[in-house]
């Protein structure tokens, strides 16, 4: 079994099973259509990804799950005729032939058309005819047809594709307003003149350009700002407007404009990449306000919650629960281990110093990726307070411990068993703890920490099963769990106590005002937050336009520090480098902001980029549709940023350095 063999059959599995897709041709044919081989080879690796990619002309070959849906809706029955418009890469014709027994696939582009019959032809596919022509007046003299499937969005159905669609006939065809966006509309003919209409979701595609659809196509390159009336100020000018401009990075009054914030339960401050230093520096300077003028109790973060517990007991002055761990060893160790990181946790050392034990801030991490280390922290709480309790919990965990260095293998083994063999146990060893918890009201740091991680180890189980049955569900796992531990801190810190969180955008800005709410099912931290905590939950979302970034080009790759390419003019990126104003922050809910917001409606691109970071295929890998006012109460930019600075690990130490864990 080759490697595409293996990655088609995962796109089945984890792309359209787990997202309801149950058609059982449409599920046999997309595992059995090599989809590699309709893009360019320097796009094969990226075949069976969870994305549009592109191809000639300026055009795409549309995202898998959207394709499937398409076809589940459309029913095609072995004896159907099939009308396929916008044949680009040839993919859905190839799938077509194999679902119907003819199909016509009419191409605009003339070199798309070519290339696509070549393609087809060479996989044997003799069932499928290409056409060069308008696809928006179909094709008369082949009609009628059982079925026909659009790979462009238009303004209304063509009323040829109507007329040409047979009496119980079914048409699929994404149809919207605005070029940008559209919905996907599904239609059955049930007489003459009578169509039922079903809708099946927001979805993008390229624009349908003919006849009977949009006159002419938008040059991808354009200025979205030049659609806007010319007697409305530009977007550039009304973020200009609306800016507030920010002081030097070192300026004591930096933070001065996020005071507004200070009543908010909680304060979440995001980052457009793991990598970019001005990223972590602005939200050291809000953070320190926060805590300084205001009171906010703790800071939590997007970190595992092992390695932020020694941050923990450093910043508090507490005595080591692990002398000899050491924080953030492992990939992508950059993240948290760089000066501007070091800096605040030496800041937040010193400031702890002078208060009472009880007024000192807190440090936590959110995240499950430290499923060893939280096994560990768990056995060493129970060793010293309750030997009992340790040896039927390593009799608990033992289910896990051969899994402990790879679990991601534990949840392939879990996943093809078809149950979760270790959630009994793990699950139960969570439940003692909680009732532990629970019979001590004032608590204990100790307690606390062992609880979390319990729950870590508890919701990393699930994540790693999830890991092969769909991608949506452990990220959804994995968000609610940061959202729950979040919550339980609070509880923990009690009704008045409030929070400052640091993750990336993609985490912190509401999902639901993205493509990964709204095509992927992907909920996150920010909307969780809001739907929680509605108005006493800020987020704040972090934009640069081009600079350089701490990235690596895979996983476990070395880091590189990398520029990072100016921001495509249809992005909100772009959007904000034209308005001249670096660096600013712009309140969306300002009083004044009708007009600013009202723009910011219309989804345009926005860039999210991780640990990991390929300007080759930036588009594809690392923008996603947004509607940024929806998805952030704010939003801080740095026009040119630089990359943070990575420190060593220090050495292992008998005695623990003030500048511990960091060798600065």
């Amino acid at each position: 079994m080759n490697e595409f063999t293996q990655a088609r059959e995962k796109m089945v599995e984890r792309q359209l099973k787990a997202r309801g897709i149950r058609h059982a041709r449409v599920l046999g044919c997309m595992g059995q259509i090599p989809r590699e081989v309709f893009v360019a080879p320097a796009l094969a690796e990226f075949a069976y990804e969870d994305s549009p990619l592109p191809i000639a002309a300026g055009q795409t070959i549309s995202q898998p799950y959207i394709v499937a849906l398409m076809f589940e809706a459309a029913d095609l029955q072995p004896n159907d005729r099939v009308l396929d418009i916008g044949t680009g890469s040839g993919y859905t014709a190839a799938l077509a032939a194999c679902m119907a027994t003819s199909v016509d696939t009419v191409e605009r582009h003339r070199e798309l058309a070519d290339e696509a019959r070549e393609v087809l032809t060479k996989l044997g596919v003799t069932n499928a005819t290409v056409h060069h022509a308008d696809g928006t007046i179909g094709l008369p003299g082949h009609a009628p047809f059982d079925a026909i499937l659009a790979a462009a969005g238009g303004p209304r159905v063509p009323a040829a594709w109507r007329d040409q669609l047979k009496i119980g006939g079914r048409l699929v065809m994404p149809i919207g307003d605005a070029r940008e966006s559209q919905r996907l509309v599904k239609y059955t003919r049930t007489g003459e003149h009578e169509f039922r209409e079903e809708q099946l979701g927001s979805v993008m595609f390229v624009p349908l350009i003919g006849t009977h659809g949009w006159s002419e196509a938008p040059d991808i390159r354009s200025d979205p700002s030049e659609a806007i009336e010319p007697a409305i100020r530009s977007l550039p000018d009304l973020i200009r407007a609306s800016a507030v401009s920010l002081p030097a990075l070192d300026a004591p009054d930096f933070a001065e404009a996020f005071d507004r914030f200070a009543q908010k339960r909680i304060v979440l401050l995001g980052e457009a990449s793991h990598g970019t230093a001005e990223f972590y520096e602005a939200r050291a300077a809000i953070t320190r306000r926060l805590i300084e003028r205001h009171a906010f109790r703790f800071v939590a973060v997007e970190a595992d919650w092992p390695d932020a517990a020694i941050i923990d007991e450093h910043v508090r002055a507490r005595a080591p629960a692990r002398p000899d761990a050491r924080p953030f060893r492992r990939f992508p160790n950059w993240m948290w281990r760089n000066a501007e990181f070091a800096e605040f946790v030496a800041w937040l050392r010193q400031h702890n110093a002078a208060l009472p034990v009880e007024k000192r801030a807190a440090f936590y991490g959110l995240d499950l990726y430290s499923l060893s280390e939280s096994i560990a922290a768990v056995l060493a709480y129970l060793d010293a307070h309750d030997p009992d309790a340790a040896r039927i919990a390593r009799e608990r965990y033992g289910c896990l411990t051969p899994w402990q260095k790879s679990p991601a293998v534990y949840g392939r083994a879990a996943w093809q068993a078809g149950f979760g063999k270790c959630e009994q146990a793990v699950v139960a060893q969570l439940r003692d703890l909680l009732e532990k918890r629970l019979a001590i009201p004032a608590g204990d740091p100790g307690l606390l920490d062992a609880t979390h991680n319990a729950r870590l180890i508890a919701a990393a189980e699930q994540y790693y099963r999830a890991m092969y049955s769909g991608s949506a569900e452990s990220w959804n796992l994995r968000d609610t769990h940061m959202f729950d531990t979040l919550q339980s801190l609070l509880d923990a810190w009690g009704p008045d106590a409030r929070a400052v969180v640091w993750a990336h955008n993609s985490h912190l800005g509401d999902a639901s005002a993205t493509e990964m709410g709204r095509i992927r099912g992907e909920l996150n931290v920010g909307q969780l937050c809001r739907e929680r905590f509605a108005d006493d939950a800020a987020l704040i979302g972090f934009g640069t336009h081009t600079g350089t970034v701490a990235a690596a080009s895979d996983w476990d790759e070395p880091m590189q520090i990398m520029h990072v390419r100016p921001s495509r003019t249809d992005s909100y990126e772009h959007q904000f480098h034209q308005a001249h104003v670096s660096p600013c922050f712009v309140d969306f809910r300002q009083a004044n902001g009708d007009a600013l917001r009202e723009a910011l409606k219309k989804e345009r691109l926005e860039r999210f980029i991780g640990v990991i970071y390929r300007p080759d295929t930036e588009l594809y890998s690392h923008y996603a549709q947004a509607e940024l006012s929806a998805q952030f109460d704010a939003f801080v930019w740095f026009d040119t940023t630089r990359a943070v600075r990575a420190t060593e690990a220090p050495e292992d130490r008998s005695e623990t350095p003030e500048t511990f864990p960091f060798s600065v």
